[in-house]
């Protein structure tokens, strides 16, 4: 019997034309059938120099399906060459070319000496989620463009962390990211974001090492560009939010990077000191809501899941009820992720289920005893049921549909902060 998936949190592959989307005149060229682009994309912050709309698309139909689309395609990516304004050019193919055979890699090796760098990455929907398809595109860039460097700038890193635009705080976690790491002497590099494109990307190789702040998401990148490119990784597989996490994740990156202990310690001091005068302005709020929030669950991907479940517990005592990984995580990252979720404060451990149908995620939570009313953080599809149980609800992880974010974050002392002013304005209105 057929099984149905409620509600999934995640785009097929093709989805990663937003990862491209998001380094600096970088476009997307769709080799696919007409209408991706538009039903892939977001309906917030998805505009700008190049916006979906726009993309240089192939369009194929049934002719190119018994005929091939490879003449097709050659030539849309000859016009967008001549009329798009870009510095790199990204092919990404759909499920329609990838089923008929089209040769995508030999159309583009043919603007091997074009002007502007063509790349293609395999992204046919029927092959992963965009997860996978935002690796496929960072795999690209390494096969096709990156070149090994002997020349190594002392302390520059490269930093890599979730999904852009998936992840709707991607551009602020980014910036504060590079913020924390150039404030304990380190020059960050990154290839997403405001003035992030071919010049950073053409900086790759040239960094001492590779930062990889996700759980799952592109560890193989890092694997690959490790021995491909002679540069070593360090994977901290937690969102670092709040005091805890981050001055650990700050501590363990000096360490690393061999950063004098002292400096990163002062760093460290001046953050804490500053964030826990804040937490102590408000202590009494926080206790008087634990009457009410006694228990929490995320539903998100797992990248928040992890973070936000540190956070809540280790930064605000919170006790994690059940948690929920929603991005199809691939088998071989699940127990080790697991096992961050035993790495709690005051010895207490969370019960994890990697679950992509939101109707069982659903049931689960409302079987559930919170011992008071809920607090949950998800996507917009626990706004309803969190509603019906009385609880408390914040909008983080994809789809969004109740929030506008342009480069707000949750990385960081500040962005622990920005999230604990987000519960607890949910929480106090309940007290009007």
């Amino acid at each position: 019997m057929a099984k149905l998936l409620d509600k999934q949190r995640y785009k097929c592959a093709l989805g990663a034309m937003q990862t491209v989307q998001a380094i600096t005149r970088a476009i997307p060229i769709l080799h696919s059938g007409p209408g991706c682009a538009q039903k892939l994309s977001d309906s917030i912050g998805s505009s700008g120099y190049f916006s979906p709309n726009i993309f240089p698309c192939t369009s194929i139909n049934e002719k190119d399906v018994v005929f091939g689309g490879v003449k097709k395609l050659h030539s849309t990516i000859d016009n967008a060459l001549k009329v798009v304004d870009a510095d790199l050019y990204v092919v990404l193919t759909g499920c329609i070319p990838e089923i008929v055979g089209d040769d995508t890699g030999e159309v583009v090796s043919e603007f091997a000496d074009a002007d502007k760098p063509v790349i293609y990455a395999s992204t046919a929907g029927f092959k992963g989620n965009n997860y996978k398809g935002h690796e496929q595109v960072i795999d690209a860039i390494i096969d096709q463009y990156l070149k090994k460097s002997e020349n190594k700038q002392k302390g520059l890193v490269n930093i890599w962390a979730d999904v852009p635009y998936q992840d709707l705080f991607w551009l602020g976690n980014i910036k504060e990211l590079e913020r924390l790491l150039e404030e304990i002497g380190l020059t960050p590099n990154t290839i997403f974001g405001y003035n992030r494109g071919i010049e950073h990307i053409d900086r790759i190789p040239e960094a001492e090492f590779n930062l990889l702040v996700s759980p799952w998401v592109s560890v193989k990148n890092m694997k690959k560009m490790e021995k491909k490119l002679g540069i070593p990784y360090f994977h901290y597989p937690t969102l670092p939010i709040g005091a805890y996490e981050t001055s650990k994740f700050l501590r363990e990156v000096g360490k690393f990077a061999g950063v004098d202990e002292k400096k990163v310690e002062g760093v460290i001091n001046e953050h804490e000191n500053y964030y826990y005068y804040l937490i102590e302005r408000y202590a009494d709020l926080f206790l008087e809501n634990r009457v009410i929030n006694k228990q929490f669950s995320v539903v998100a991907d797992a990248q928040y899941a992890l973070g936000i479940t540190k956070f809540l517990t280790n930064d605000l005592g919170l006790v994690p009820a059940k948690q929920f990984i929603v991005d199809d995580t691939p088998r071989e990252f699940r127990d080790a992720i697991a096992e961050e979720f035993t790495k709690l404060n005051y010895g207490l451990k969370a019960e994890v289920a990697f679950e992509t149908d939101s109707y069982k995620i659903h049931e689960e939570i409302k079987n559930h005893d919170y011992h008071g009313y809920p607090l949950i953080l998800g996507s917009y599809y626990e706004k309803e049921l969190t509603e019906k149980l009385k609880g408390n609800y914040l909008n983080i992880a994809w789809p969004v549909q109740d929030k506008v974010v342009f480069d707000d974050f949750y990385v960081g002392y500040t962005g622990g902060i920005r999230l604990i002013e987000d519960i607890y304005t949910v929480a106090v209105q309940r007290f009007n």
